[in-house]
């Protein structure tokens, strides 16, 4: 075996290892301190120790152990892989179905998203989902190529009421299949009549689903026939960053919707 994966492996197969490590890249600890940190008893506690301090990746110290330079940097690497391993576990069940192609950021930064997939008792899950970060946010932003009755339904109340703010970017096709429905209809036109929303159309393709409310940018992530499969939330920073941008930027090359030349 490679000797580099050799060492992966000796830290992969102990947790004990691996927690020691990482506890003595933070600073110096007793060994009492180590003990009372992870469960490993204290004859187990001493071989990790001299195991680590035989690659050089701990030393002794006053306060008792403290880890090297190169320590601290394989504890770092060592987490940058479980952490890559960790997300990708995680995303596994629906990676066929992101977005890739249009995703500005690092996947890995999904890593703590909140993945919500069908289930036989709960089909509609994932536009569950959606309607309940719809129905607490204050401000709502949609890029999309669908906009489904019940998102609808939510916006319009909200908004029409002054409890949300709305903005969103649609296809044509979009509004042309809701303006198809009469009671769809009504409260598209009261949506759009709402002071505090606004929306426009993009003359183009638009290749995702992107909902941000407040702080958190939702996906809903749909196979090749358009079927729903996942949906996908999350607050992190940078993915916030992407979503915002990727919308402005829609949103500049779109025309205000006009509601009057909808076809009676």
């Amino acid at each position: 075996m490679d000797p580099a994966l050799e060492e992966i492996e000796f830290l992969a197969l102990s947790a004990n290892r691996v927690e020691v490590l990482d506890a003595l890249a933070e600073g110096a600890h007793s060994r009492r301190e180590l003990g009372d940190r992870t469960d490993a008893s204290q004859p187990t506690l001493g071989r990790i120790l001299r195991d680590l301090e035989e690659r050089k990746w701990i030393v002794r110290t006053d306060e008792g152990y403290a880890a090297t330079a190169t320590g601290r940097m394989v504890a770092e690497g060592f987490t940058d892989l479980w952490e890559t391993v960790e997300t990708e576990r995680r995303l596994r069940d629906v990676v066929e179905w992101l977005p890739t192609e249009s995703m500005g950021f690092d996947p890995r930064r999904l890593g703590d998203a909140t993945i919500t997939v069908p289930s036989r008792t709960k089909p509609n899950a994932p536009v569950q989902r959606v309607l309940e970060l719809l129905r607490r946010a204050e401000q709502v932003r949609i890029l999309s190529h669908a906009f489904n009755e019940q998102s609808l339904d939510v916006i319009r109340r909200r908004t029409v009421e002054g409890e949300q703010t709305f903005k969103g970017v649609f296809s044509p096709e979009a509004v042309e299949a809701v303006a198809d429905d009469a009671t769809l209809r009504r409260r598209l036109r009261e949506l759009d009549g709402a002071e505090r929303a606004e929306i426009r159309i993009y003359e183009g393709e638009i290749p995702l689903a992107v909902t941000i409310t407040d702080e958190l940018v939702h996906l809903l992530l749909r196979d090749d026939d358009g079927i729903l499969r996942a949906a996908l939330d999350t607050d992190d920073e940078s993915v916030r960053s992407w979503a915002r941008g990727l919308y402005e930027e829609y949103w500049r090359d779109a025309t205000p919707f006009d509601f009057g030349a909808l076809d009676p």
